[in-house]
């Protein structure tokens, strides 16, 4: 896909098109032109450098907050939920809400879980792995990430359907396409802010060792939860950490397609599946970039960038840029600089020890038990821009004797 340049120089790319692709050819030769493009949503940062310094620039806030508006959605019930995200706070409200919520992904608790993450991989393979296919999607990614998600926040596995079906909806709002899709996802969300309302009042009644429990306690004592927070903080740990695992589970399954001897490798030697999660996200990352915003008006390496611009800072082209990672390659086993999947400075994600516990877990058993894993017709995809993966992922393959 080409880019349109203007007078100056500086690549443009249309990104609110759906046919438009974030990791094209077109994008990677720009990138070789200018460290930025501009777009319709603003400025576009494509090279690994600038991407590390403006993560961390004092002058840049977190710019999701704009998304919504960035689209025509200026008011409703997603804008309402959308401005709830402790993502798109600053300052000490920012700190107060990650304070609450960060004991639910700490390490510790991460590590205890993982061989419960184990078994749940092994018990989802054992369903389809001896038939040569499987849908991905619905047969491993959704049931995995939804479940680990319940056993996460103490809520019931049973009702993983649920939490799936409107959280896949919901994940919509983060492409190029929640103008189209509001109805579908303000309904899903409505069904959420239902679930969450229940689950809450539950623990209210009765107190669990869990961590909506905690939540509500911080409810009532002097580290104030109110009771939207509650229940918008509730719904975006539940779709939060549903979307991005099952989008990054397809994402890594086509990676490793186009790589089978990495596969291969994966499959002789387990212990390296953390090396894999990040090799992954690196090359192929769900979250296709991470938006700043301009708090004033300042200047970068000789750009003037006005206060209230939008900065996209894109993960897959930093991820390659071949001035820190060299030549594209895909290797399991090398030793690479950071990569932005999981975000940077003080809005790193917050569940980034899940994700790349949960994964790392996954991938090692799925590649042992899928051998020569091919796309089989019928593949789906959402845009690739905003947040990305696979809608629909027919598989065949050789099941391990």
């Amino acid at each position: 896909m080409a880019d349109t340049t203007p007078m100056d120089g500086v690549p443009w790319f249309d990104v609110a098109d759906p046919g438009f692709s974030i990791t094209s050819a077109a994008v990677h030769e720009a990138r070789e032109r200018s460290w930025y493009a501009r777009t319709g949503y603003g400025l576009a940062v494509l090279r690994h450098a600038e991407m590390e310094a403006l993560l961390k620039h004092p002058l840049l806030r977190q710019g999701s907050v704009a998304w919504p508006a960035h689209n025509g959605v200026n008011e409703g019930p997603l804008a309402d939920w959308w401005a709830s995200w402790i993502l798109n706070k600053e300052g000490e409200e920012h700190r107060r809400l990650r304070r609450l919520m960060n004991p639910a992904f700490s390490a510790r608790l991460t590590t205890a879980l993982l061989p419960r993450f184990r078994a749940l991989a092994i018990e989802l393979t054992d369903a389809f792995a001896g038939s040569g296919s499987c849908e991905f999607v619905s047969d491993f990614a959704e049931p995995y990430a939804a479940r680990v998600i319940a056993i996460l926040l103490g809520l019931p596995e049973s009702e993983w359907p649920g939490i799936a079906r409107e959280s896949a909806v919901l994940g919509l709002a983060l492409g190029v396409t929640v103008r189209q899709d509001l109805d579908r996802i303000e309904r899903a969300l409505a069904a959420l802010h239902v679930y969450a309302d229940e689950v809450i009042e539950d623990r209210r009644r009765r107190e669990r060792d869990d961590f909506v429990s905690r939540m509500v306690r911080a409810g009532r004592d002097s580290d104030r939860l109110d009771g939207d927070e509650l229940r918008d903080g509730l719904v975006l740990l539940m779709f939060g950490g549903f979307d991005t695992t099952r989008n990054q589970l397809g994402l890594a399954l086509e990676s490793f397609i186009r790589h089978p001897a990495q596969w291969r490798l994966l499959a002789e030697r387990p212990e390296l599946g953390a090396r894999a999660v990040e090799e992954v996200m690196r090359v192929n990352p769900t979250i296709r970039w991470v938006t700043r915003e301009a708090l004033e008006d300042f200047t970068f390496q000789g750009l003037d960038i006005p206060a209230g611009t939008t900065v996209h800072l894109w993960n897959e082209s930093a991820g390659t840029d071949p001035r820190v990672h060299g030549p594209y390659s895909f290797d399991i086993t090398a030793e690479r600089e950071p990569h932005f999947g999981f975000g940077g400075g003080v809005h790193h994600c917050l569940g980034h020890f899940v994700a790349r516990g949960d994964m790392a877990e996954a991938l090692p058993v799925l590649a042992r038990r899928l051998r020569d894993p091919r796309v089989a017709e019928g593949a789906e995809w959402l845009p690739d821009s905003g947040n990305t993966g696979s809608v629909r992922l027919p598989l065949t393959f050789t099941p391990a004797s």
